[in-house]
């Protein structure tokens, strides 16, 4: 399936796991961005009824499929983590459905420009070819291992294991065109937010 041809202005954000994304994202809905979020579609597609369940069930057996129908998501995560093929194996059967998902809802936008949210924008090509700018939240990386262990209740050595098949902090600082620096308050964020919204929607006002 081919990719639409018209796209808007496209802000890919990102940042490693517990680094505020999320808020981020929430901030720039508040101010009227478009939001489209890979984790969304991603989950969209592993519940009940979802356009990859038959697909994982066919690869995986049911196994991995929790009683409601949906992808049993802490299965699957302890196999990815076990089993490095098995990510490889998920990743093949979502992400062709996530990027044409992504595609579409960039193009269905109405906002006057579009934040696509992907975890991994950095580790695929793909999505940063469709990005005129890149933003990347960063914060310390021991206040991202604080944070994710105290809203999820994770172990610290699973979220360091998360943490090490995403991009390095460095890496992704130097992809970023532009920088939210996360390591303080919400209202910091918010400002630094407001003020990329501003530039953000200049850009896209222009010829």
């Amino acid at each position: 399936m081919s990719e639409p041809s018209f796209r808007p202005f496209i802000v890919g954000l990102t940042g490693g796991i517990g680094s505020g994304k999320s808020a981020a994202a929430e901030r720039f809905a508040a101010l009227g961005a478009s939001i489209v979020d890979t984790d969304q579609i991603a989950h969209t597609l592993t519940a009940a009824g979802g356009g990859a369940i038959e697909a994982i069930r066919r690869s995986f057996g049911d196994a991995l499929i929790a009683t409601d129908g949906s992808l049993d998501r802490a299965a699957m995560r302890a196999r990815v983590f076990a089993q490095p093929a098995a990510r490889q194996q998920l990743e093949a059967i979502l992400h062709p459905m996530i990027r044409a998902e992504s595609a579409r809802l960039c193009c269905a936008a109405s906002g006057p420009y579009v934040i696509l949210a992907v975890p991994l924008l950095v580790e695929s090509g793909s999505y940063r070819e469709r990005c005129d700018r890149i933003c990347v939240v960063d914060c310390p990386e021991t206040q991202q291992i604080e944070r994710v262990m105290a809203r999820s209740g994770l172990p610290e050595s699973q979220v360091r294991a998360i943490m090490a098949v995403q991009a390095s902090r460095a890496d992704r600082l130097a992809a970023a065109d532009d920088i939210i620096d996360n390591s303080g308050s919400l209202a910091a964020l918010q400002r630094q937010v407001d003020a990329l919204h501003s530039a953000y929607c200049a850009a896209a006002a222009r010829p």
